[in-house]
């Protein structure tokens, strides 16, 4: 392999064989690394075979120290050997003719041949045999072209040398196609090298050991590879999470922005969950390892990034179909130019003075077929078509990494081509507009037809009923105060509520009095309430909360607001969409009353919202939607929203680390902040302009500079700076997203 493009085509030849899941083929390192899906048949034979069908020799790995694919060492330490090679072939020809004109003395054409040759062997042989393995099946790629420009470059000279050919001699552009070519590669593998940037952080996060505590209480440092599910870890402060657990004892910060984008250090505390790759920061801490190896989030979560990385996005099937008939087109053209210079160079001079009064001067040589010989490598080596071929992967690796960096995991191009394309985003409302746990709104005591401030012991009574219950409700009324009642004979009864009696007097109830919390059928002894608190109640469900009651002897004492509370940027997330141009609406299974109150809050019309959906009606409001023409986007939390994810465009889980293998979604929210829905939209537009913007070079860079090329404008060795340097410019533009701030452009 010798260029970004060559890796593609090795990647894609090992990707179609059954049972791959993802494929990485690196050309300065001259190997393919392939994940088998978990339950595919391992058959490394089938991958090699496959390889060598698209042009490449390749065998198996046997050692069992095989250098990792991401490995520490140079990435271009093979094209720096051609480049300095080929410099030290290329410059004293250079210095020879543009310094002292010596070009015609014999002495500097002897010269000339012996370090033109060492060129051609040395520098020229990678090419060459790139070539030669992909002839042999049929595939022309950039080598095919290379080789033979340079080839045609120092077959004529040599001709020339051997016969007395009076006239220029082309050593030097032989040696310099190649050293260009080769420094252009050079630079590609260096820039390229960025764009992999996250993964290798990703990669680096683990630690290598971890303390595990024994059974008698000592730690010990062990490989993480040692450790089962079930271990104890003891975590001290500044020690990386060497695998996912819940925490067991102490309480600490952890860092988890390398893992979700989010920059404050989250408080762990007991039953917490913890993942592999975050930084415990100030406190000692135990966890009891859930997951290990591959079933890690940061394991899934490089494996989405490399999967994102490596594939293909629609908009790229242009350029293979192009690229699949470009190379056999280009020989045909230098062939052509080839015989028109030749027997028609009377012409071809008048035509190239001609439109050199409009372009720029180009001294042609007096022989008709040295020039020939020169305009037709000059078209072989402009067309080099690795711009067209590295224009999409190196967007989708850089955009797919920005978005790593952001805590946003693309599935894979496709998804970042929708991405771009979106018209609508249609958000659920529970768990990802709301934060997903209910909250105390408000807390009235009622009595004599009053309704007022609840009374700290009545809130105490409330909190003691509820923290034995795991229901989600209960948890809401646990948490409104730290004071504690003292209760006996506590139950709960399934879909209704809790219920004790006092274990102490507290006026005017007695020990023994019954109290009940719950769902205000099952406590209130008759739903005849006084006016006050049926305009309380009525108040408080039209705006979606629901309502619960509190007893105490029989009598109702105390109601309860509770409502799942308005993400904080919400509102702002909604706007910044609308910015965007994008329309907006909201599926909600409440009322259509409690709906309309939340999406004035929001800042949407009733027409925006749809209200009194089923989890299983979602799907058919999608392809309702898409049935009227527009590109929709579902936000969801990823909980009970497979089939909306499915149908959508382009689905998008906002989910936690633990949840990264949501198959359903195109995208996955790792931090619970709705900005990242319209910051991976807005990368995903640029990362689809960048594309365009490759294509569009690549094309029309090729379609022009062949034509000048053909008519005698360019030399070969221009046109080796050339095509490096496009190679270069796709790279370097497509790199230019790891570097993309906008949050709603």
């Amino acid at each position: 392999m010798t260029c970004g493009n060559c890796a593609r085509r090795v990647s894609d030849a090992a990707r179609t064989v059954s049972g791959v899941s993802a494929a990485e083929a690196r050309a300065e390192a001259g190997r393919l690394t392939v994940w088998w899906a978990a339950e595919a048949q391992l058959d490394p034979g089938a991958v090699v075979q496959a390889v060598r069908g698209a042009g490449y020799p390749t065998s198996e790995a046997t050692s069992a120290s095989v250098t990792p694919a991401l490995s520490a060492g140079s990435p271009v330490s093979g094209w720096r050997f051609n480049v300095i090679l080929g410099a030290v072939c290329t410059i004293p020809l250079m210095i020879g003719e543009w310094a002292f004109h010596a070009h015609s003395s014999p002495t500097f054409r002897i010269v000339s041949v012996h370090l033109s040759t060492i060129a051609m062997v040395g520098c020229g042989y990678r090419f060459a045999r790139g070539a030669w393995e992909q002839m042999k099946v049929g595939v022309f790629g950039m080598d095919v072209l290379v080789s033979l420009g340079a080839l045609a470059a120092y077959s004529f000279s040599i001709f020339g040398w051997a016969s007395g050919l009076n006239g220029h001699l082309y050593f030097m552009e032989a040696a310099a196609i190649l050293t260009f070519i080769s420094a252009g590669h050079w630079l590609e593998a260096r820039v390229g090298a960025e764009a992999e940037s996250s993964l290798k952080a990703l990669l680096r996060l683990a630690p290598s050991y971890a303390h595990r505590r024994e059974a008698d209480g000592r730690e010990e440092a062990v490989p993480i590879d040692q450790l089962r599910v079930g271990d104890s870890v003891v975590l001290h402060p500044g020690d990386r999470v060497p695998t996912d657990g819940l925490v067991i004892e102490g309480e600490s910060n952890v860092d988890e922005a390398m893992l979700t984008g989010e920059s404050n250090p989250v408080k762990k505390t007991t039953r917490a969950e913890v993942f592999a790759g975050t930084m415990n920061i100030d406190g000692q801490i135990v966890f009891q390892v859930s997951a290990t190896g591959e079933a890690t989030s940061l394991a899934q979560i490089i494996s989405a990034v490399r999967r994102a990385q490596t594939s293909r996005a629609r908009i790229q099937r242009l350029a293979d179909q192009v690229s699949q008939i470009f190379v056999p087109t280009v020989i045909g053209l230098s062939l052509l130019t080839f015989l028109v210079w030749g027997f028609f160079f009377g012409s071809m001079q008048a035509l190239h003075e001609s439109l050199g009064r409009w372009l720029w001067t180009s001294t042609l040589a007096p022989n008709p077929w040295a020039n020939a010989v020169i305009s037709a490598t000059a078209v072989l080596i402009i067309a080099c078509p690795c711009a067209m071929g590295l224009a999409t992967p190196a967007a989708i690796m850089a955009a797919a990494n920005a978005a790593a960096r952001r805590g946003i995991l693309l599935r894979d191009g496709v998804a970042l081509e929708k991405a771009g394309e979106i018209t609508t985003v249609l958000f659920d409302k529970t768990g990802t507009l709301t934060e997903g746990h209910p909250a105390v709104l408000e807390f009235v005591e009622v009595s004599g037809g009053k309704v007022r401030a609840a009374s700290e012991p009545l809130r105490s009574i409330a909190a003691s009923l509820a923290r034995p219950s795991r229901h989600p409700l209960s948890k809401a009324l646990a948490a409104i105060t730290d004071a504690s009642t003292l209760l006996q004979e506590w139950s709960e009864v399934r879909g209704s509520g809790v219920q004790a009696r006092l274990a102490l007097e507290i006026l005017p109830w007695s020990v023994g009095s019954e109290v009940r919390l719950g769902s205000m059928e099952w406590v209130m002894n008759s739903t005849e309430r006084p006016e006050p608190e049926r305009a309380w109640r009525d108040r408080w469900l039209t705006e979606g909360a629901t309502i619960l009651a509190l007893s105490l002897a029989g009598e109702t004492v105390a109601l309860v607001a509770v409502r799942d509370r308005i993400r904080s940027e919400a509102r702002e997330v909604l706007d910044q969409l609308k910015a965007q141009g994008k329309k907006v609406r909201v599926v909600s299974g409440d009322l259509r009353s409690a709906a309309l109150s939340i999406g004035m809050e929001l800042g949407l019309r009733p027409e925006e919202i749809f209200a009194e959906v089923k989890p299983d009606q979602k799907a058919g409001i999608l392809r309702e939607l898409q049935a009227q023409g527009h590109r929709v986007a579902f936000v969801g939390d990823g909980i009970n929203d497979a089939p909306a994810l499915a149908q959508a465009d382009l689905g998008i889980a906002v989910t936690q680390a633990s949840d990264v293998a949501r198959e359903s979604a195109d995208l996955v929210l790792l931090r619970a902040d709705l900005r990242a829905v319209p910051e991976s939209l807005g990368l995903a537009r640029a990362a689809l302009a960048t594309i365009r913007q490759n294509l569009f070079w690549a094309f029309f860079y090729n379609a022009v500079a062949v034509s000048f090329a053909a008519l005698g404008f360019m030399n070969p060795m221009l046109c080796a700076a050339a095509m490096g340097l496009s190679d270069v410019l796709v790279i370097g533009n497509s790199l230019r997203l790891l570097r993309w701030h906008g949050r709603s452009s």
